[in-house]
């Protein structure tokens, strides 16, 4: 077990550090000249001349070769920077430095810091809503599989899977917050303020998200359980006289569960890394709503590479918490 963390851990590492390059050449080499231009617009108030174009280029580093250019970026990233340029001047950038904003003209790790608590208590909300509901039902609906509360179940999932997630957010946010008004408008109350505050606000992105996402759950939950209650030691169990509950959740669910934990690490890695539709309709600021607003003229090459930078580094570790909770679910697993 010791051998298999260490060689995921490894690889793990060098598939960050492949998407910090790949990061790195992307925004601050394959936009060309933007980001300096876009500073030199911010600068000039929309006048920029190619004598202060071509100062900026130079002060940002836009004539070093690319492997030094990205040497001194991922250093930063570890022990900062002394000296980076933006707003015609220059800052200091602590670790881990991801550079300077060009909206608010604060480090880009500052700003993360800030907005993230938003962005993890929507994700967190909803992933445990949707797993749980989700799951809940797969294994209703496998119980009892053949029956009108399968079909009834498996209809309705396909039916509600059908409407675009767009729409449903719309409709909750328009019925629920503007019309009958039984949920707060638009807002983001910390938890660490107000907890019971916080769910109040929280409560309708909560429910929307996790009603728009269990169907896929429920679905692969009684696919799993279906093919899982058809094995010889789940059989040997019933002939055995073992509760049915006991067989259903002890047994069954701990074998069908395993593909569905895979589905949920990378669901949940991409949840934390913005969830871009909810922030913008519920006005909560957090990194999807933030990175949304680095695409607007002038566009913030610092925060959008930042917020890709974390989406991937997220899911890598989704991967590799994935991978060891799989030995401890089911034994069958080999981790050699």
């Amino acid at each position: 077990m010791t051998g298999f963390i260490v060689r995921r851990m490894v690889s793990s590492v060098l598939v960050i550090v492949l998407t910090s390059m790949f990061v790195f050449v992307l925004f601050f080499k394959g936009l060309g000249d933007s980001p300096a231009v876009n500073y030199c617009e911010k600068l000039a108030q929309g006048k920029c001349s190619t004598l202060k174009l071509n100062a900026i280029k130079h002060q940002m580093g836009f004539d070093k070769p690319m492997s030094t250019d990205y040497g001194i970026w991922a250093k930063g990233i570890f022990v900062g920077r002394d000296k980076v340029y933006a707003d015609g001047k220059y800052y200091k950038c602590p670790a881990p430095c991801l550079g300077i904003s060009i909206t608010t003209d604060d480090p880009v790790w500052t700003d993360l810091r800030q907005k993230y608590p938003a962005t993890l208590t929507v994700a967190l909300g909803g992933a445990t809503l949707y797993l749980v509901f989700g799951v809940l039902l797969g294994t209703i609906a496998a119980r009892w599989r053949g029956t009108a509360l399968d079909r009834l179940l498996v209809g309705g999932t396909l039916v509600w899977s059908s409407i675009p997630d767009y729409v449903i957010i719309l409709m909750a946010w328009i019925f629920f917050s503007l019309r009958w008004q039984i949920f707060p408008n638009v807002g983001y109350y910390p938890i660490t303020q107000n907890p019971l505050k916080t769910v109040g606000w929280m409560m309708l992105p909560w429910l929307v998200l996790g009603v728009t996402n269990l169907t896929d759950y429920a679905r692969f939950t009684r696919g799993q359980m279906v093919e899982t209650l058809g094995e010889d030691y789940i059989r040997t169990a019933q002939a055995k006289g073992v509760r049915t509950t006991r067989i259903l959740f002890k047994h069954s669910l701990r074998a069908a569960i395993v593909p569905v934990v895979t589905i949920f690490g990378l669901d949940l890695a991409s949840l934390l890394s913005g969830t871009v539709f909810i922030e913008q309709i519920f006005g909560i600021d957090g990194i999807g709503h933030w990175g949304l607003q680095a695409l607007t003229s002038p566009i913030d090459v610092n925060v959008i590479s930042a917020t890709v930078l974390v989406a991937a580094i997220l899911i890598v570790v989704a991967n590799l918490i994935v991978d060891i909770v799989y030995s401890f679910l089911d034994p069958r697993v080999s981790v050699g």
